[in-house]
């Protein structure tokens, strides 16, 4: 699938751009093995490293479901960028189907009017600047991408996402005989789903602990969603869901919105050892949002954090 050609100013200035929803981008193209969570439906070039990505939302998702009968889950926000750094990168900057893709960071922030559900679903334009770039012959080894998220021609929301893209043979080579790994602990039991957000044991990704404020990191390899293709690490978006609910269990706001998160990621969250999730509450703001510190210990060490901001309901 080829990039739209260069918009001129009045098409940036309108934020249309009915063509870039009508239809889902190939799923090879955002790394998903099912269509039914493609969410990225169209990219236009505005500028020199300057895109538009169209995304949409569906009313109703298996997983990233609605908030209190009210809201979109924000998490489709994280999905939605990076999703949209993948699109970018293959079909703007060459990067050859085949590469993988590290992830350091991946954050986004939105306002609640903008993830609220109406008879339809929504129409997400994606404002992108990729900063960083480290290029790589025709292509790419590395990019930063900065992100405005609009709905209706607002803007609802923000965020950034930083990777690296490196041949399978170089990745090989850095994951050594941990690149095979598939998950292969037993699954801890599970915290009660209604504590954080869920209906369902299958969805839970916190173990129950004796520690107080401190969980297992559970995950289930069949699920169809947060293991939608064979990895051989504990994917970005899992660790991001397992922060939300440790959020959401810590306040006891089950069904709090997510408004904001911000997620680093130093190593690779292994299949082969216990991860210990633990939260810590920030004093509270003036705006009806309250803010956890979330932290990821494997082997000793910290291995990824998340900043975690919730809309008390």
């Amino acid at each position: 699938m080829r990039v739209s050609p260069l918009l001129d100013q009045a098409e940036i200035t309108s934020l249309d751009a009915p063509e870039l929803f009508l239809q889902s981008v190939p799923r090879a193209v955002v790394h998903r093995a099912a269509v039914s969570e493609v969410l990225v439906t169209g990219l236009q070039q505005a500028g020199d490293d300057h895109f538009r990505v169209g995304v949409q939302w569906p009313r109703s998702h298996s997983y990233y479901g609605r908030v209190a009968d009210r809201w979109h889950d924000p998490m489709l926000l994280g999905e939605s960028i990076r999703q949209a750094l993948l699109a970018i990168a293959h079909q703007a900057y060459e990067v050859p189907f085949g590469y993988k893709f590290l992830s350091s960071s991946l954050s986004y922030r939105i306002e609640p009017g903008g993830a609220r559900l109406t008879e339809r679903p929504a129409h997400i334009l994606l404002d992108i600047r990729c900063r960083n770039i480290k290029r790589r012959g025709r292509t790419i080894g590395a990019v930063d991408l900065d992100v405005d998220c609009f709905r209706d021609g607002v803007l609802v929301g923000s965020g950034e996402i930083a990777a690296q893209c490196v041949p399978e043979t170089a990745y090989r080579r850095l994951r050594g005989e941990r690149a095979e790994s598939v998950p292969g602990l037993p699954t801890s039991e599970a915290v009660a789903p209604r504590l954080v957000g869920r209906s369902s044991v299958f969805d839970v990704v916190l173990g129950a602990s004796n520690m107080e404020r401190v969980w297992t990191l559970r995950y289930d390899r069949d699920h169809p969603v947060l293991f939608d293709h064979p990895v051989d690490h504990v994917p970005g978006m899992v660790l991001m869901e397992a922060a939300r609910q440790a959020a959401l269990a810590v306040l006891d706001q089950p069904d709090g919105l997510i408004v904001a998160c911000d997620s680093t990621y130093q190593k690779y969250v292994e299949f082969d050892s216990t991860c210990l999730v633990t939260a810590s509450p920030q004093p509270a703001r003036g705006d009806g949002t309250r803010t956890v510190s979330v932290s990821f210990n494997q082997g000793g060490a910290t291995v990824a954090a998340c900043e975690v901001r919730i809309l008390a309901v």
